[in-house]
């Protein structure tokens, strides 16, 4: 894939992750509209991990756990990061907000990892970004270790880690051949990605676009940076932002995405601070330079599952991880 900077002046946001009410995704019954408001930083597992708390990288904050699927073979793997703005959050979230995803993918032979990655006080964007790209170098290295297919890796995760599964799924493989680090080595491309509430870019200049969110970009961009307020509408800032935002890197060899909205598309102003940092008009920003790309981009709201069950695109989204993951053999 060649780099390119792309400024798609439709797209934009915010800061990303969990408003001080409510979970993701307060607009419908679900498990998200009921989880707390103050989440404990570790959830307790009701499925304890095949590998808890492995250390792939030198901060203590790059863990991950891991489990495996049944399979005399190495199994593909999808790991999932959690939300949480770049400023909370564990990897043990993905029991609070996706356990029917991880249950299903290793009901269909699927193995999950599910990392932890720096808060953006502890390294400013793009760092927990990078992390979560050596998560994946990591367990392709150890996937002899794990009874991984290190050729069939997907990503997944909530807000602010949709937004960075986005980031890996359009970024140029970040394997550095040379590196005396084998880990390093590993290539960070994967055959599809899952978004969920998640932002396509992080500009200030493109949430003049969106009115309800500036107030959001103005207060959270700089903490996110690692800038002062005075420098985010600057040359620095700017790079700053098309470093961070996937769109930036967005070219037609990228894989696929699964993207689902837990608000509902409409003309009318975001009820909340929630329904404005996770609104699917970005989603159907980002779908459009996608399909005029030829790469498929599936969009999905709640009103896409009128049962109105909680994370109700589970099996749809397994089944679209399914259909991109190599061929067995191949």
């Amino acid at each position: 894939m060649t780099y390119r900077r792309v400024v798609y002046l439709g797209c934009m946001v915010a800061c990303l992750g969990l408003s001080a009410q409510n979970g993701p995704g307060a607009s419908h019954q679900s498990a998200e509209a009921s989880a707390p408001s103050v989440h404990p930083e570790k959830i307790a597992y009701t499925r304890a991990p095949d590998a808890a708390n492995v250390s792939y990288g030198p901060h203590e904050r790059n863990v991950l756990d891991l489990w495996k699927a049944k399979s005399e073979r190495p199994t593909p793997l999808v790991i999932y990061f959690h939300p949480g703005a770049f400023h909370q959050g564990d990897k043990s979230w993905i029991e609070l907000y996706d356990k029917p995803l991880r249950e299903m993918l290793l009901e269909r032979g699927i193995s999950v990892a599910s990392g932890s990655y720096r808060y953006a006080g502890q390294a400013p964007l793009p760092a927990p970004m990078l992390d979560c790209a050596r998560a994946i170098q990591f367990l392709r290295y150890h996937a002899k270790e794990y009874n991984l297919n290190p050729k069939a890796v997907i990503s997944v995760g909530a807000s602010a880690g949709a937004m960075t599964s986005l980031f890996l799924a359009f970024h140029d493989d970040m394997a550095d051949p040379a590196s005396d680090d084998p880990v390093k080595r590993q290539s960070t491309r994967i055959c599809a990605a899952g978004s969920i509430d998640g932002q396509p870019a992080l500009d200030p200049r493109y949430s003049k676009k969106f009115p309800f969110i500036e107030q959001y970009a103005r207060d959270m961009m700089p903490k996110l940076f690692g800038v002062a307020p005075s420098e985010l509408n600057t040359e620095k800032g700017y790079r700053i932002a098309e470093e961070v935002s996937p769109i930036t890197y967005l070219t037609r060899d990228d894989p696929p995405v699964f993207m689902y909205y837990t608000h509902n598309l409409t003309d009318q102003p975001p009820k909340n601070k929630n329904e404005a940092i996770h609104n699917p008009r970005f989603g159907a920003v980002l779908k459009e330079p996608m399909d005029k790309l030829g790469i498929e981009c599936i969009f999905r709201t709640p009103q896409d599952y009128p049962a109105k069950e909680s994370r109700p695109f589970t099996k749809d989204m397994v089944d679209f991880f399914i259909k991109y993951l190599p061929k067995k053999g191949a």
